[in-house]
């Protein structure tokens, strides 16, 4: 073998071996007759001595050495006497006796180090550069850790893993589907599977009453932080389950993660909310509890002169505790905020509690003293608090542009704690939402969302008050995972195509396997999916899930290091029977 220990691995316990090491230089410094080597490799850091007095030539071969050469040296542990107490082989050097050069390599184009001088572009170009950096690999054997630690835990509950194809029809509501041009079948396409769902519901069907799988899906969606065009889900189904059941195992399966990773131990049940609750009182189906700053509805400042309030469908208002120091230039700066196109809030109200009780306000023309002491009183306010209230014709939308405004006073108030981790289940979603573009319903989640049995008597009647069977665990504001339990009655699920503006002969045609499955004997099943990149950047502390993803796409959907997506050849387009017309 080239090597008899890693970078990482020699103690001072090592002293006085003769070992070989193999790896890349990330420094040469030459002190006097003396140089030093730090070799890298995926373990760690080992310093490297050669001494031009016992041996010049060695020591001339060293000096040569540039950055990222591949090298392979051979020497004797000796005791540091400069040790080094940031490295876990800080006490130990290797004497070379013995170099051999395993491939020169060219400059590279940033510096491969925790702080690079490299820039998102440049590194994600050079991303097998980037790779060697301590700071992203580490985040990459998180993501291995986080894998072994969830197939051991399902595996003990008795769950089977089963992959589920890749090339599959294209299915209709979600996002956009990816597609591929099948050669063998010309004008037909395979599509990118969004999610195993059907799949892992079939397997129900067939008896598999515990899956999982660790795979690959793909939406064709506009990119943010936390998406990528292709992601991976920790996908699972039950059978024979309510949603207790599934609650239960998966709040299981967190904790486990969050105590073999971070050490963490959550004894107590992860708090429950309806959707409706974290609506009113957070403006999101994900709210962030790392901290407080529950919306409150003031309606009693209706009626009084002020314009914006007098004429609102909505009036709400969060209260900043300590804030109430902020100088005229931050509010302003709060108000810009809320004014942002992708916000956009007409404008913000505040009150202060100032220290003796009193309340000073931005509208104070408006209303009497004891108006705002009843103001102070309904957000529980006290001296030294900050009162931020937003008004709006729209109340969902109003509440948004609310938690938006509460997510930005976390940020400010360093509330959002990357080492603090709220968990939350959200249940009781609406099973369908109306879209008044195209005037029909759409499924929340999907269309084999059971419906809560209590409330299936609506569907005729009120389909729109239908709560769904659904739920979403929410860590720190993230939507970590999110699932349902599955229709699996052939007749109710009918219904549903029906409400969803399917024909019997369209349903068919997109979802017939599935029906005529249900016909052999479907039990009642549930599962849940999880985001595993997205668990991944929570429990790192990343902003973005492209950091542990070994090779993502930019924000425009390319991979730049290979130049994808690409044209390709004439000859290729004909096989396939296309033809690329001009962009629109």
């Amino acid at each position: 073998m080239y090597r008899t220990d890693t970078c990482g691995a020699l103690r001072l316990s090592d002293k006085g071996r003769t070992v070989t090491l193999a790896g890349w230089v990330q420094k040469v410094r030459r002190m006097g007759g003396m140089t030093f080597v730090d070799l890298r490799d995926r373990y760690g850091i080992t310093q490297l001595v050669f001494n031009g007095a016992t041996d010049a030539a060695l020591c001339e071969e060293a000096n040569g050495l540039g950055r990222e050469y591949v090298i392979r040296v051979t020497g004797t542990v000796t005791e540091r006497s400069n040790k080094n107490p940031h490295l876990p082989t800080g006490e130990i050097e290797i004497t070379v006796s013995r170099l051999t050069v395993l491939n020169a390599a060219a400059t590279p184009p940033f510096t491969i180090e925790d702080d690079t001088d490299g820039g998102d572009e440049l590194r994600m170009k050079y991303r097998y550069l980037d790779l060697r950096r301590r700071a992203v690999r580490g985040n990459l054997e998180l993501r291995h850790r986080m894998t072994v630690e969830v197939r051991s835990y399902l595996d003990k509950l008795g769950f089977m893993e089963v992959e589920t194809p890749v090339l599959i029809s294209s299915t209709p509501e979600g996002a956009r589907d990816f597609v591929v041009p099948s050669r063998m079948n010309p004008g037909q396409f395979y599509a990118l599977p969004q999610s195993p769902q059907t799949f892992k519901q079939l397997l129900m069907v067939s008896g598999f009453d515990r899956y999982f799988q660790i795979v690959k899906c793909f939406r064709d969606e506009d990119l943010r932080a936390d998406r990528q065009p292709e992601f991976t889900q920790i996908d699972c189904e039950m059978s024979f389950v309510e949603q207790d059941d599934v609650l239960h195992v998966f709040e299981g399966l967190s904790k486990h993660l969050l105590r073999s990773i971070r050490g963490l131990e959550i004894g107590e049940p992860f708090p429950r909310m309806t959707w409706a609750d974290a609506m009113k009182y957070y403006g999101t189906d994900k709210p962030d509890l790392r901290f407080g700053m529950k919306f409150v509805e003031p309606d009693f400042l209706r009626g009084h002169g002020f314009p914006l309030f007098d004429g609102a469908a909505y009036i709400g208002g969060i209260c900043a505790k300590g804030a109430a120091g902020y100088t005229r230039k931050q509010l302003d700066a709060l108000t810009d905020f809320v004014r942002r196109p992708q916000i956009g809030a007409k404008g913000l109200v505040y009150a202060r509690v100032e220290a003796d009780g009193t309340v000073k306000s931005s509208v104070d023309k408006c209303y009497a003293p004891d108006i705002l002491q009843r103001l102070k009183a309904a957000f529980d306010a006290e001296p030294g608090d900050l009162i931020l209230i937003l008004s709006g014709d729209d109340t969902a939308k109003t509440r948004r542009q609310l938690g938006e405004l509460r997510l930005e006073m976390g940020h400010r108030l360093g509330l959002r704690d990357r080492n603090a981790f709220a968990c939350l289940w959200v249940i009781d979603f609406p099973l369908l939402e109306w879209s008044e573009e195209d005037n029909r319903f759409y499924a929340m989640h999907h269309p084999f969302t059971a419906p809560k049995p209590e409330d299936l008597h609506l569907l005729d009647t009120n389909p729109g008050a239908v709560r769904a069977n659904a739920y979403d665990m929410v860590i720190n504001g993230v939507e970590i995972g999110g699932g349902s339990i599955r229709i699996h009655d052939s007749a109710l699920q009918n219904s549903m195509f029906r409400l969803l503006g399917f024909s019997d002969d369209e349903a068919q045609a997109r979802f017939g396997f599935l029906m005529n499955a249900f016909r052999y004997g479907a039990p009642p099943h549930g599962g849940i999916a999880y985001g595993l990149d997205r668990w991944v950047s929570l429990l790192a502390g990343l902003d973005s899930i492209r950091d542990c993803i070994a090779f993502p796409k930019n924000n425009a959907g390319r991979d730049v290091m290979i130049d994808a997506p690409s044209s390709i050849e004439p000859a290729q387009l004909k096989e396939l029977n296309l033809a690329v017309l001009p962009p629109q």
